[in-house]
């Protein structure tokens, strides 16, 4: 089994099925996620289809944890791809808790696996439309969220909690973040000869979304799909197609980017009808 290419999916929802259905048969997928029903699940489901698996347990704040998912993961054969799907929403989790879970944690994970992607391999983060409604941050914020060591990165002026307004503001850091983490990184991955860009979907049928749709900023949501080009939510398959062709052959000239799929909802928040999301 040593010389399996390994693909990493961290994080078992919707939107990491619907792109660890898009790999090539014949590599071994470790799914990763904090809550081992979860990962039972969608093993269940790739296993079915065919795909060889197997699951472990991850928490994305913990750099004990990544640590240990990289290594079962070598243990497995070359690690060619990753996926980071894992994350919590402004309606699931507190600003600190966003903070170190989606900021963080998504940095241990590309700070982790840059150190033993494969060549040629590619890297996947999924980040969101809400980093693209941030308002500008200052040259050095842009920098300081792009290039802090990870572990120091919760220290940062800007996101201590008495400078961040909701939980909200804290996912749009975060997520503002995550692609700044990738472009930065991309320098990094390249010199092993691997590649790393992040998706940025907008409202995807997830129970993500049904949370948001729920929640004290549902009517906000409902109004951003009206408004948006698309009228509709996207859907998970929507984002593995994009996902595939990132970690495809016919991306090969594409890193460090961030790829903003919203059925023009930020285009409509900024130049169209006015979307209120507080």
């Amino acid at each position: 089994m040593r010389n399996k290419e390994v693909i990493v999916l961290i994080g078992a929802g919707a939107i990491g099925q619907a792109i660890a259905k898009r790999v090539r048969i014949g590599k071994h997928i470790l799914i990763a996620d904090i809550k081992k029903e979860n990962a039972a699940a969608t093993s269940k489901m790739l296993s079915e289809a065919g795909f060889e698996v197997s699951t472990t347990h991850i928490d994305v704040s913990s750099r004990i944890s990544v640590k240990d998912v990289a290594d079962k993961a070598i243990a497995l054969g070359s690690i060619t791809g990753l996926i980071h799907a894992a994350g919590v929403s402004p309606s699931q989790a507190s600003p600190e808790t966003i903070l170190k879970v989606d900021l963080y944690g998504t940095a241990l994970v590309i700070e982790i696996f840059g150190d033993v992607i494969a060549q040629g391999g590619v890297g996947i983060i999924i980040s969101s439309q809400s980093g693209h409604r941030l308002p500008a941050l200052t040259a050095k914020e842009d920098k300081d969220l792009a290039v802090t060591p990870s572990d120091e990165l919760l220290a940062l002026s800007l996101v201590q909690l008495e400078n961040v307004k909701d939980s909200l503001h804290a996912y749009q850091l975060s997520k503002r973040g995550n692609s700044l983490r990738v472009r930065a990184e991309s320098v990094r991955w390249g010199k092993r000869g691997a590649r790393i860009n992040a998706i940025s979907p907008g409202i995807i049928m997830t129970p993500l979304a049904e949370d948001e749709l729920n929640g004290p900023r549902g009517d906000g949501y409902r109004k951003m799909i009206s408004s948006s080009a698309a009228g509709r939510a996207g859907m998970p398959d929507e984002v593995g197609a994009v996902a595939a062709f990132l970690m495809g052959p016919d991306a090969a000239f594409i890193t460090g980017s961030d790829l903003l799929m919203d059925g023009g909802v930020t285009a409509a928040y900024f130049y169209g009808d006015a979307v209120n999301l507080k």
